[in-house]
């Protein structure tokens, strides 16, 4: 097995990462969630790739004579799309009305969030 998309899957994740913390923006900190999710998606497919793999539900060959390929893993794979779009809506609305609350995006002007 390559070890090349894990890399790729890593590297995705670690540029999300740095955004996240370098993010002096509340709409660009989402952008960065949304990049480090990203990396998720590169990580299943990559489990479930199989090298000349067909599906197993219309595969007309017998058994154990040509590998399958596990919609398990591509089933999680739009889970995960659907979750992390919803979960990037949710934070873009709640972006929406820190601004008109407070009128910056800026977390570090948001002074009655501190603790």
């Amino acid at each position: 097995m390559h070890v090349l998309p894990y890399l790729v899957a890593a590297y995705v994740f670690l540029v999300g990462c740095y955004g996240l913390a370098t993010s002096r923006d509340l709409i660009h900190a989402v952008g960065c969630l949304a990049v480090c999710q990203t990396a998720t998606y590169v990580l299943l497919l990559t489990v479930g790739y199989r090298a000349g793999g067909t599906a197993p539900v219309f595969s007309d060959l017998r058994p154990g004579s040509r590998p399958v390929v596990d919609p398990l893993v591509q089933a999680l794979t739009l889970t995960d799309i659907v979750v992390g779009a919803t979960v990037t809506a949710l934070l873009l609305a709640l972006t929406v009305q820190i601004s008109k609350r407070h009128g910056t995006v800026d977390p570090d002007e948001l002074r009655e969030l501190r603790g």
